[in-house]
């Protein structure tokens, strides 16, 4: 479940590469409807596998603070590939909302990788 979960978390990040790209460029690829659905798809599987191998190992938030702190990067991370793909209005806030994103993956990768948080820590 650890391996699937990888595997789709990276095809997650990769397409939504993929998107900022077509974004930059303009490209009319973005308004195909695979491109719409399909990152729905992708990350409510990696949701749902996220929370049973969380429930599988008995990870809770409020004990284990580098988990909390990954749902809060996963939340964080959401938020910027919103803002970068829908709501920045120039490229240099779509470049920046990119990286914000892309650091807030390294943040995640990190905390599954160490289980040692940060923030909370």
């Amino acid at each position: 479940m650890k391996h699937l979960h990888m595997t789709i978390a990276f095809i997650s990040v990769a397409l939504f590469t993929l998107r900022f790209i077509w974004l930059l460029i303009g490209s009319d690829k973005l308004q195909q409807k695979w491109v719409k659905i399909t990152p729905h798809v992708i990350d409510t599987l990696l949701l749902a596998l996220g929370i049973a191998m969380a429930v599988e190992l008995s990870i809770n938030p409020v004990e284990q603070y580098w988990f909390a702190e990954k749902l809060f990067a996963v939340v964080a991370y959401i938020f910027t590939g919103y803002y970068t793909l829908k709501l920045a209005r120039n490229r240099t806030m779509q470049i920046i909302g990119f990286l914000g994103a892309l650091g807030w993956v390294m943040l995640v990768v990190r905390l599954a990788i160490t289980k040692a948080p940060i923030f909370l820590g």
